[in-house]
């Protein structure tokens, strides 16, 4: 019903920048869409939110950070374009992750456990 296509990420030093992009495609011509956001998950570790969009008209949304991102991170959203957007910036090697996006219709990101799954995209931050 929904697909989450990501693309960016791959390996930086320490201290440099990311993109990443997730675009959703429908299966069903009409959709909406309430939150869009990021998630990432370490080797042996939960996966756990990073940022996220949720759409208050149509071209304007409130945004939301973990606490660990905040001030580094920035996410960004296009409901036009169904896609999401997080720029990555002073990179530390505890944000060596998988990325992945995340996509609710009708709740926040963040709160949901009923989201629909990008495939995840690799970001390393080497030291």
């Amino acid at each position: 019903q929904v697909q989450l296509v990501e693309s960016g990420g791959g390996l930086v030093q320490a201290g440099g920048s990311l993109s990443l992009s997730c675009a959703a495609s429908f299966t069903r011509q009409t959709h909406n869409i309430y939150s869009m956001g990021w998630f990432r998950q370490a080797p042996g570790q939960e996966r756990e939110f990073v940022a996220s969009v949720k759409w208050t008209g149509a071209f304007t949304y409130d945004v939301d950070y973990a606490d660990s991102v905040k001030g580094r991170f920035t996410v960004s959203g296009d409901n036009g374009k169904s896609s999401v957007y997080l720029q990555l910036n002073s990179l530390k090697p505890e944000d060596t992750a998988v990325y992945y996006c995340a996509i609710n219709r009708f709740n926040r990101v963040r709160d949901s456990g009923d989201n629909y799954w990008g495939q995840g995209t690799q970001v390393t931050v080497s030291s």
